[in-house]
């Protein structure tokens, strides 16, 4: 398989897919990353798993309806190109 445009395409998007579907409570608190576990005080510079979940959970909202419409379209894609 070549490395095309489309195929760095489609692996944003899958990754981005794996990032909006991690569910907190499910997932990220078995490994101890919940959302409990990144609660800093005030004025504390946040770590780096803090960091790291504050980006999945703005992944989550920010994506959320802009990611079914390129996944309808990546889809419809592969339909009629292979």
């Amino acid at each position: 398989m070549a490395l095309t445009l489309y195929a760095l395409i489609q692996t944003a998007v899958l990754c981005t897919n794996a990032v909006a579907v991690l569910h907190e409570e499910r997932f990220l608190s078995k490994i101890a990353w919940g959302v409990d576990q990144g609660v800093g005080g005030f004025g504390d510079d946040p770590g780096i798993r803090a960091q790291i979940l504050s980006l999945i959970r703005s992944v989550r909202t920010v994506t959320r309806v802009p990611l079914i419409i390129v996944n309808s379209a990546v889809i419809v894609l592969l339909l009629l190109f292979g």
